[in-house]
């Protein structure tokens, strides 16, 4: 278990500069970058890889062998599944999914991870289901829009205004 020690109703793991909120859970393995911070009720998995200053929102959960960079933002309720690879700086919005499987069956003996890659600086929109297989390219746009919705995707400016 990672040693915590009480700072301000946040919890700060021993020897880095890592902010852990009581109600989290980090195991023991995961790889969590300094100056990173882990809110409420968030779970990051044994072999996931979390860069540095990096903030995870409230029930997020990221899984064994999942890859978020430096610098990033996943707002509340992400889901980042094995497989997935997010570059650095790049923003998720609320309840944004990532998926690890072309064909999701209950069971599926022959089931193989499918990999996802973000490269940096992409945007991803609330709510959005970023399919396994996707390679979204630098400062990509990824939204839904609209009642049913329709997707939008273009490009944010390397260096906003």
């Amino acid at each position: 278990m990672i040693e915590v020690s009480a700072v301000d109703n946040v919890l700060a793991m021993s020897g880095s500069d890592v902010r852990v909120h009581p109600t989290a859970i980090v195991e023991e393995g995961a790889d969590v970058g300094i100056g990173t911070t882990v809110w409420h009720h968030a779970h990051v998995r044994i072999g996931a890889h979390i860069g540095k200053d990096c903030v995870l929102g409230k029930n997020v959960y990221i899984d064994t062998q999942a890859v978020v960079g430096d610098r990033c933002k996943l707002q509340n309720n992400v889901s980042v599944y094995r497989g997935v690879h997010i570059g650095d700086d790049v923003f998720v919005g609320p309840s944004a999914t990532f998926t690890n499987d072309l064909v999701p069956r209950a069971f599926n003996k022959s089931w193989q991870v499918v990999e996802t890659h973000v490269d940096d600086g992409a945007s991803i929109g609330a709510n959005a289901t970023v399919v396994s297989q996707a390679a979204l390219p630098a400062f990509a746009t990824i939204m839904q829009v609209g009642a049913p919705a329709s997707q939008f995707a273009g490009w944010v400016h390397q260096h906003p205004c």
